[in-house]
This record gives C-alpha cells, structure tokens and sequence, in this order.
C-alpha cells in the first residue's frame, strides 16, 4: 500500500517540481503573508534531551525518488526536505550521521534488519507500523485540498457548498474514497491520475479537483500553474489522509527516538524548520 502511494504521487510531483522557476524551491525566499507552515509541537509539553551513550554515527537511510520530501539532485547528492531536516536534527545534537538512499521498497526491511539506524522518507505511520518499529513526532502531515481555477477560488469553502458540483478525483485514492463517504452529493469526475484530474478541470468538464496537498500545491508552483488557486482550507482526516509522516526507528533504540523528538522541538522553536519547509514547498499545502 505504501509503495503504491508513492507511486502514484510522485510522477505529478516531480513533473511540478521541474517546472519551477529557475532556483527551484529556493526562489521563493519571501512568502507571502498567507503562507501557513504546520506546527505539531505543544509549547506546553517540553522533551528534556536523553543520554545517548557513547559517540556514535547515526545511519539515516532514504529514497531519492520522491519530491519534496527526498530526491536527487543534477550533483548527484540527495536532498528534500525529510533529509535537511534530519541532517539538521544532526546537526542540533551534534551527532555525526550518513544519509543512504536506497529502493524505497526496501527501506522498512533494511532498517529491521540493522542496515541503518533511521528512515528519513515519507513512508505513513499507521498502527500497523508501530507494531514493529518507534516513530519520532510527527513533522508532516499531507493535506487534502480542493484545487480550482484561480476565479473561482473562495478562501473559504464548506464541503457542503459543493452539492451538486463538478469534482475530479484519482480513482481508487483516499481522496475518492473521502469523497464518496463524506461528501456523496458532488459530482464525481473519476480520473486515472492527476494529470487528467487536472485536464477535466481545465476543459470545464469539472470545476474543482480533490487530490493530495502536496501535489496539488507544487502544480500551483510549476510552470502554468498561475491559473489556479486553492478553494477552502486542508483536509487532515486521519481515517482517510493517515496519522503523518516521522522519523522510524527500532524499538529498541528508545534513546535515540527521544533525542530526535528533542531536537525536532528545538529546529520548531528556533525557526529552522519553518525555513526548511518554506525552502521545499513554495506554495504552502495548508
């Protein structure tokens, strides 16, 4: 199930990532007021830092194939922004770590099976996956979002203000499913993937797309992207859209999933994380 998310996400998020301006991600180093980057810490509960024992080097291991979140770069290095923020959870711990990309289907077992230490990719913490190994906070959750053209966009936008609406949606996705349990009274306009979700909404023949948030918004990035907005907030129902993205890890490994906890506060309260997500995701997906 995992791997086929990612399958079908990042085809559309790689062909919107390539479409940014010269600099990429980067470009965009004032956003604008609106901009909202997620916080998933409560200033009222405080992680004190852990004893890691002796020194040791942190193995992270990633995949390279999955805009924002881990890629590779034209150098031939690795980058997104589940990497720099575990390179800077390294660097706040002052701890000496590697980053290892490897076949995305292959992570969880290589990391079961003491090949690295850590999984710095976007693979869904569910309960089944706490069965087997630690997660650290959450630092990502992708929305869902309503994608429209940029006249018809409304900031504010109650799902039931789209009774009778024309809505295009992968077929076979969370998103579809959301919509056919939630959401009955639209118009479906079911797509094989979210190029032609999007082509229907450019033909008239659907006036909004229900997709993933990322995806979404890296369209709104990308080279032709200035003709639609998004209409209404984020959709984060855990039932449909999973519980978020963290850190994995062993269970055994209980003080390093604590420092990590410690240092992710810390890159929130000193701004570094804002900055990172600003970097990788020029439109906000919330």
């Amino acid at each position: 199930m995992i791997a086929r998310l990612a399958n079908a996400l990042v085809t559309s998020a790689l062909a919107a990532l390539l479409l940014l301006p010269s600099g990429g991600a980067k470009a965009q180093a004032q956003p604008p007021s609106s901009y909202v980057v997620p916080n998933y810490w409560d200033p009222n509960v405080r992680v004190e830092r852990p004893d890691l024992g002796p020194p040791r080097v942190i193995r992270f291991l990633t995949d390279d194939d999955f805009p924002p979140m881990h890629f590779a770069t034209p150098e031939g290095g690795i980058t997104g922004f589940s990497v720099e923020l575990a390179r800077a959870v390294c660097e706040k711990l002052v701890l000496s770590c590697t980053i290892q990309a490897r076949r995305f289907d292959t992570l969880l077992d290589s990391l079961a099976e003491g090949r690295g230490d850590v999984l710095a990719a976007a693979i869904p913490v569910t309960a089944e996956l706490r069965t087997r190994f630690a997660a650290s906070q959450i630092y990502h959750r992708p929305p869902a979002r309503l994608l429209t053209t940029r006249g018809n966009a409304q900031p504010e936008l109650e799902l039931i203000a789209l009774r009778g609406k024309r809505v295009a949606v992968v077929s076979g996705t969370s998103h579809e499913a959301f919509l056919e349990r939630l959401a009955p009274f639209v118009q479906r306009r079911s797509a094989p993937d979210l190029q032609a979700a999007l082509a229907l909404l450019r033909s008239g023949d659907a006036e909004y797309v229900f997709g993933d948030g990322v995806s979404l918004a890296l369209t709104i990035a990308g080279r032709g992207g200035s003709e639609f907005a998004f209409a209404g907030g984020p959709y984060l129902e855990a039932r449909y859209f999973g519980e978020g993205i963290g850190f994995l890890l062993r269970k055994d490994d209980i003080a390093l999933k604590r420092a990590i906890d410690y240092a992710l506060q810390g890159l929130w309260d000193d701004g570094s994380y804002a900055r990172l997500f600003i970097r990788f995701f020029p439109v906000s997906p919330f």
